[in-house]
């Protein structure tokens, strides 16, 4: 068994649409950023990785790589599952957390899971996604950005 833990954070913006989770959420502003800025997505492959020992996503998908601009980051996050299957990993859960003051997460959060396990085909039962404020305390909770932790349990 090995753990891993990954966090990701991006500012909030004007004119970029918000997805978290694989999820378009309607919102007022999106998340900047070289791909789609899916913070959670992110904090998840940065887990999956760090635990199977493989890098990081900045090494995986470099923001140089104009080939990664606007990508999305649930179909980064199947190669991230291909490379931990191709290393003999296999996933056995997802904990993961969003941080945002606004939007409200909740009613999402069943498609997120859906679309995370789908990603790593594995069952939507082994992804827990959660959300929270800070209560008006830092920069999420001035909604100036977005953040999200995930710890994941692999096996070999």
């Amino acid at each position: 068994m090995r753990v891993g833990h990954g966090y990701d954070v991006h500012r909030l913006c004007e004119n970029r649409k918000l997805i978290i989770g694989g999820v378009e959420i309607p919102y007022k502003k999106g998340l900047y950023g070289h791909s789609d800025a899916d913070v959670l997505i992110h904090a998840i492959m940065d887990a999956l990785l760090g635990a199977a020992a493989l890098g990081d996503i900045g090494q995986m998908f470099p923001d140089t790589d104009p080939k990664y601009k606007n990508a999305d980051s649930t179909e980064l996050l199947r190669i991230v599952g291909e490379h931990l299957s191709s290393a003999g990993y296999r996933i056995e859960n997802i904990d993961s957390t969003v941080i945002a003051q606004s939007p409200r997460l909740s009613g999402y959060i069943p498609e997120m899971r859906n679309k995370i396990a789908s990603a790593l085909n594995i069952s939507s039962g082994q992804v827990s996604v959660k959300a929270t404020t800070e209560e008006n305390l830092g920069f999420t909770g001035a909604g100036e950005g977005i953040a999200a932790h995930a710890v994941v349990l692999i096996n070999n």
